[in-house]
């Protein structure tokens, strides 16, 4: 093994050359950063005996927005055509198609700011494809479907948030053997730490190994890893430790905004748990996070009159659950010119009959807030829709009522019998990407004391049994902690909440309304 300072620095000189104007951190051409020019020396300047380079897979772990996809973007345009590979095939891949196309993309804008690669590559931007034509080498972004990538002929792989990887088929299909007919392949994986407190991931896999080689209790010549972030037992409230695990602090973060995403973290256990493994690239235990404080929620109560919200606009959220369990339908009244407030109407059913054994085996009141009238009780043992459907009706009757988001699980039926009463029923998937923005929407209005509820104590219950988990691109769902523990109020106000993002989605009604104030 012996380093080549000239190959190392034609590399660099290449990337370098690159332009990237959309991101206002690197100007206009793209100059790698100390930590980015380190990583790309070492991988491309190490070389074997034989001439060729030494390292087939190279491992950088880093927090999000210190700028691992420009860096990894500019790799796969020099394997692309600079490497001397004729017919190169170079891959992007990650958890979906979506994700695997974020550096396709930025190669895309570096090319076009090119005149020298815009000549010589052809884009197929529908496919997510560029095909580089001197040596008829392409870049192509794949989907997730492991079993469709056997017999590729892989020079080059980007391989995008490992740790998000579902299982580790796609990793294996790309990565061994489907580079043994070239004669320096590199797989290029980029990735931020992890939620994944059973440790059974791939993701965790490899951090695991490439932590082993960096502590030299493995030696693997072939694989080169590079990991900034803390540890698990690390202080997370050290801004030394935020320097440390952020290397592009200064560059292409501002340590303002760090100290205000920690300020953020502080208040909020879901937000420490994003900041501690997003920002800090630490890879926490913690399976689930708590979504809100009860004392904010709790300053934000009000007062909920009924008539006083007559002819008033709303939106209803409906969560049918099970007909054994607790059923919700929320509505949420959107400000006025007099009233810049949002008030949260919540109802709430369950079967008469099993209330008891519930209470017993619950350790749940349902019977003293049935009593309170917090809760209604429909006849026989299963809950009955046509006292929901009821409800609903009459609500639309009393109220402004725009739009109903639902859950189709369960309640398709009863969304077609409302459909014919002229009431607009509009189902809300149920995943973090639809259900994220509602989400950080309420704890927004709840921490500005915009969104009053009047401490119903059904729908506090609910709250505080909300539990989140995040994907990978920050977008959280709820859920709940243990089987008795119910959320339903919570996701029935979380599907009105949808409706009236979608209604309200208009830069002027946010400057007049202030429903995102984030």
């Amino acid at each position: 093994m012996y380093f080549d300072e000239a190959k190392a620095q034609r590399t660099i000189k290449f990337i370098e050359n690159l332009k990237h104007t959309k991101d206002p951190w690197y100007g206009v051409n793209f100059e790698l950063l100390p930590w980015q020019r380190e990583i790309v020396s070492d991988v491309f300047g190490t070389m074997n005996e034989d001439g060729y380079r030494q390292y087939n897979t190279a491992y950088v772990e880093i927090p999000k927005k210190n700028g691992k996809s420009e860096m990894a973007a500019a790799v796969a345009l020099y394997m692309l055509g600079a490497d001397g590979e004729r017919g190169a095939e170079v891959y992007g891949a990650a958890a979906d198609r979506q994700q695997a196309s974020i550096v396709f993309d930025v190669a895309m804008e570096m090319v076009e700011q090119s005149p020298a690669l815009k000549k010589r590559i052809k884009p197929t931007t529908s496919q997510k494809r560029m095909i580089y034509k001197p040596t008829n080498s392409f870049y192509q972004v794949l989907s997730s479907e492991a079993f469709t990538k056997h017999g590729l002929n892989v020079h080059g792989v980007i391989f995008d948030e490992l740790h998000a990887q579902p299982n580790r088929e796609l990793y294996d299909v790309l990565t061994k053997g489907s580079g043994d007919a070239r004669m320096q392949p590199l797989f290029f994986l980029i990735t931020t730490a992890g939620d994944d407190p059973d440790r059974t991931s791939i993701g965790w896999e490899v951090h695991q190994k490439a932590l082993d080689v960096l502590q030299g209790h493995r030696k693997l010549t072939n694989f080169y890893p590079k990991i900034y972030g803390l540890g698990e037992d690390e202080d997370w409230t050290d801004e030394e430790n935020w320097k440390k695990a952020n290397p592009s602090i200064g560059h292409t973060i501002r340590i303002d905004t760090v100290r205000n995403w920690y300020e953020d973290a502080k208040e909020s256990p879901a937000e420490e748990k994003a900041f501690r493994q997003l920002r800090l690239n630490q890879w926490v235990k913690i399976k689930t996070s708590k979504w809100l404080s009860l004392d904010i929620w709790d300053a934000s109560t009000g007062a909920v009159i009924p008539d006083k919200l007559k002819g008033r606009e709303c939106y209803g959220g409906l969560d049918l659950s099970s007909k054994i369990d607790l059923t919700s339908f929320v509505l949420i009244f959107t400000p006025t010119e007099e009233d810049p407030n949002y008030y949260v109407l919540p109802k709430f059913w369950i079967p008469e009959e099993n209330i008891k054994e519930r209470v017993q085996r619950d350790h749940v009141p349902y019977d003293s807030w049935v009593q309170q009238g917090l809760i209604q009780t429909t006849p026989g043992n299963v809950i009955d829709y046509d006292f929901i459907k009821k409800e609903i009706m009459d609500a639309a009757d009393m109220y402004d009522l725009q739009e109903v988001g639902y859950d189709k699980w369960h309640a398709e039926q009863i969304a077609i019998q409302l459909e014919e009463q002229d009431i607009n029923m509009v189902p809300v998937i149920q995943g973090a990407k639809s259900m994220s923005e509602p989400m950080k929407n309420i704890e927004v209005l709840t921490r500005k004391q915009r969104l009053k509820h009047g401490g119903h104590k059904v729908l506090r219950w609910n709250l505080s049994n909300v539990e989140t988990k995040m994907d990978e691109n920050e977008n959280v769902r709820p859920v709940k902690g243990k089987s008795i523990e119910r959320i339903d109020g919570f996701v029935a106000m979380v599907n009105s909440m949808a409706r009236i993002i979608v209604y309200e989605d208009d830069s002027s009604v946010y400057e007049n309304k202030g429903i995102k104030a984030f």
